[in-house]
């Protein structure tokens, strides 16, 4: 306990690769569980229609437990046994292909729940990474915004700048401490996230940047995989219209032909039946087979049941043409943003690299000066409150260039999930 008091503030808050996490989302998520489930259903389902065609064998007994009156019809039996199949029948195999159909539907959507589970933690992971590093500089940019104000508030008393300057450096500091206090709200949001998806403590991830795999430029141009969503769709319509296809066959007069075999082990314990009734003794071993044949003339149940398959199958099928077209959509949209936003971080990728530079400028004109002084029309020596201007620009600038590639970055993995690509940068995850 001593050590556990000692250590726990250590291991409150440690670094987890993108891996573990998406490995913990994966197993956490009552999604998966879902799928799992049906997974498993759909595979029993799948048995119970192919089981049909192996024989079952149940066993009884109808021991008497007081001596007969009469003649009940019945023999009495030590024991008996029964067997029974299903032998030939069209539409028991179609419904056994359409539950292989249905299992298959399942599991792709089992593997698509996980790819958008894997998804979702991918993105929270990632723009936790990037939020702290956001932090990190939003915290500097105070120090730097806390020093402005200072100095201002110095110049001011001092008479050398208008009090207008002081306020605007309190109202910069203060549009410093609100951002600041954003990226605190989404780290804490997406904190929370991930403990949920991962079912680890709160704030006790703290994301490790090397592990997270360089996201592929891809385009909505790029050959594609189709994608397991539509997969699932397509199975499952096809599952719907074989069943559709057993029930239309039951109206065909094709016979059904089932097998069956009987033991019956008699007893004359406790009753007299064959020596009152029959003028003899009942065999004790009694053993009878044959097959059943049942040809379906009339059913209206049967025409019902067939209309409603057929109305289900049409349906199953136009959702899965409904997501086939969706997907479609939601490429082209994807691409088109796609386009944008990777132009929008190269702008503010450059943005901060001139900011960068512009302060680099303002550091080297502070301690060697501007090399004009007092000479005529001399722009005025650098002061202590532009380089902090030009530090808190330099973070701003390198904020704006971390939230756009984040944008870009989310917009790929996106894109990746929608073309089908989605495990093919998840195996990188397995290797980082």
């Amino acid at each position: 306990m001593l050590l556990a008091v000692v250590f726990a503030p250590a291991l409150a808050r440690a670094q987890v690769s993108l891996t573990t996490v998406v490995e913990l989302a994966q197993q956490n998520s009552s999604e998966v569980k879902l799928a799992d489930a049906d997974v498993a259903k759909a595979r029993a389902q799948f048995s119970e229609s192919r089981d049909a065609f192996i024989p079952s064998l149940s066993f009884g007994s109808g021991l008497p437990a007081f001596s007969e009156i009469g003649y009940t019809g019945s023999l009495p039996t030590i024991w008996d046994s029964t067997v029974q199949s299903l032998v030939f029948s069209l539409p028991q195999m179609r419904y056994a292909q359409a539950a292989r159909a249905g299992l298959k539907a399942a599991q792709l959507n089992q593997q698509e729940t996980r790819d958008q589970v894997a998804l979702d933690a991918s993105n929270a992971y990632i723009e936790l990474d990037t939020v702290d590093a956001e932090l990190a500089a939003a915290r500097q940019q105070e120090d730097y915004a806390a020093r402005l104000v200072d100095i201002e508030q110095k110049r001011a008393e001092a008479g050398v700048d208008p009090l207008a300057q002081l306020l605007q450096a309190q109202l910069t500091a203060a549009q410093v401490k609100l951002n600041r206090l954003h990226l605190e709200t989404r780290a804490a949001t997406l904190s929370q996230q991930l403990a949920t998806l991962t079912g680890l403590p709160l704030n006790s991830i703290t994301p490790d940047h090397a592990s997270i795999p360089e996201i592929p430029a891809v385009s909505g141009d790029a050959p594609r995989s189709t994608s397991r969503a539509l997969s699932s769709a397509e199975e499952q319509a096809h599952s719907r219209e074989l069943a559709a296809k057993g029930d239309r066959e039951r109206l065909w007069l094709l016979p059904e032909v089932g097998f069956g075999a009987q033991y019956n082990r008699n007893t004359t314990l406790l009753n007299s039946i064959s020596k009152d009734y029959f003028g003899g003794n009942l065999p004790v071993n009694n053993f009878s087979s044959g097959f059943s044949i049942k040809v379906p003339i009339v059913d209206f149940e049967l025409h019902a049941k067939a209309r409603e398959s057929g109305a289900e199958a049409l349906r199953a099928r136009a959702e899965a043409e409904q997501a086939r077209q969706q997907n479609e959509i939601q490429i082209v949209e994807l691409n088109a943003s796609l386009r944008e936003l990777d132009a929008q971080a190269e702008v503010a990728s450059l943005k901060s690299q001139i900011a960068s530079e512009q302060l680099k400028t303002v550091l080297a004109q502070i301690e060697f000066g501007n090399g004009a002084a007092g000479a005529s029309g001399a722009p005025p020596q650098t002061t202590p409150a532009a380089e902090q201007s030009a530090r808190i620009d330099e973070r701003q600038k390198y904020i704006e260039s971390l939230d756009a590639s984040l944008d870009l970055a989310k917009a790929r993995l996106n894109l990746l999930h929608a073309l089908g690509l989605m495990q093919n940068w998840l195996n990188e995850l397995q290797v980082k």
